[in-house]
């Protein structure tokens, strides 16, 4: 039998990559050996979470050692100086690698991955799967692979959060040593082939990672919309300023936000400051989404960027038409099915929430409902067993 293993950053919290990740985990269990090997804490391993009680998984929690002061700042100082010179070259982008991953650290993960002896290793994330590849000549017949869960703009992009511009060539060379690289989406996979045709990801779309609930009845006048509450991510502020002037032309209408995360108490401060809060409703995760989805009228995504947009699949499970950012992922996913506003733009979110409490409803959701099931896990999941 197989052991595939997972390297991800967390597995037993709340988030979207961490829900898939579980999914596709899950599913390989049925017929292969799965390990998890996360950087949680182990007091944090909770198996309901994403239903992973429902399968045989392995999880082993990793915690890398201390580096001596003295190795800190040596590899501090040439890492500074890549990243302050940019040289153009595999050779300073490997010396890069290691100055950045100590040989200690280096050698504690090595030493994890060689316990599980792993047929395949999926790096989630792209500093895990550039950290995998660095690895690689010590994980010698192990198939690499690299996952990377957010779209090519948010990380190549001249805005990027993620990957500052004195890394991007270092991502480059280390990325294409991977057995394979796995992007979310065609547009995308285009995208890192262009800016380096070193680059040739392989797509493989994220499935449906719910059990749906009862299909949307279209009369309870919500817009829902859910995800982490940082880094400006899923555009949550927008939203709140697009719904204040939405609120001007519609007394009826509600918007129920659900997430956690750094951002919550400027989101809170926006709806006190539109006099919103009875109309505006931020709510925790929870384990039954679907709830919020079948009582739901229209799903709103307002993010200023995607690498995959899972819950615009989860949301058409349940019937329910969709406003969206102009993405080219949300594009790849609905086609013209959509409500598009123009990425950033509050004034053009209002206006499609307003069309959206005018939409010929059923039509869209029985629309809704055939689109989601090009997502099935089964299909997804038979991509995942070739690559593997």
């Amino acid at each position: 039998m197989k052991r595939i293993c997972f390297l991800t950053d967390s597995i037993f919290s709340f988030g979207g990559v961490q829900r898939v990740t579980a999914v596709i985990a899950k599913e390989l269990a049925k017929e292969f050996d799965v390990t998890i090997v996360t950087f949680d804490e182990p007091s944090a391993q909770d198996t309901s979470l994403y239903s992973l009680s429902e399968t045989n998984i392995n999880y082993r929690f990793f915690r890398y050692p201390s580096v001596s002061k003295i190795k800190r700042l040596t590899c501090k100082a040439y890492s500074a100086f890549y990243r302050k010179c940019q040289p153009q070259s595999q050779w300073a982008s490997n010396l890069y690698a290691r100055s950045s991953f100590p040989s200690e650290l280096r050698k504690a993960l090595i030493r994890e991955l060689h316990e599980g002896h792993y047929d395949t290793i999926v790096g989630v994330h792209a500093p895990l799967a550039a950290r995998l590849a660095t690895l690689m000549p010590w994980l010698p017949g192990v198939r690499c692979l690299g996952w990377i869960h957010n779209s090519f703009e948010a990380l190549f992009g001249s805005t990027s959060l993620y990957i500052g511009p004195s890394l991007k060539r270092h991502y480059v060379y280390q990325l294409q040593k991977l057995n394979a690289t796995i992007a979310l989406c065609q547009y995308d996979a285009k995208q890192f082939q262009n800016y380096d045709p070193r680059l040739k990801p392989v797509v493989i779309y994220n499935p449906l990672t719910l059990q749906p609930g009862p299909v949307s009845h279209g009369n309870s006048k919500r817009f829902l919309a859910v995800g982490r509450f940082s880094r400006q991510h899923k555009g949550f502020d927008l939203l709140i300023d697009a719904f204040h002037l939405f609120a001007q032309h519609d007394s009826d209408w509600q918007l129920d936000i659900v997430g956690e995360g750094p951002e919550e108490e400027m989101y809170r401060h926006k709806i006190a400051q539109y006099e919103l809060g009875d109309r505006i409703h931020l709510h925790p995760f929870t384990n039954h989404i679907q709830d919020f989805y079948s009582k739901a009228q229209v799903y709103v995504l307002s993010s200023r960027w995607e690498g995959f947009g899972l819950v615009l699949v989860e949301a058409m499970a349940h019937g329910l038409p969709i406003v969206s950012s102009n993405l080219p992922t949300s594009l790849e996913i609905m086609g013209d099915f959509g409500l598009y506003f123009q990425n950033g733009d509050i004034d053009d979110l209002s206006k499609q929430l307003l069309a959206a409490i005018h939409i010929d409803w059923p039509a869209k959701s029985a629309e809704a409902l055939a689109i989601a099931h090009r997502f099935d896990v089964e299909t997804i999941i038979a991509q995942w067993k070739t690559l593997i």
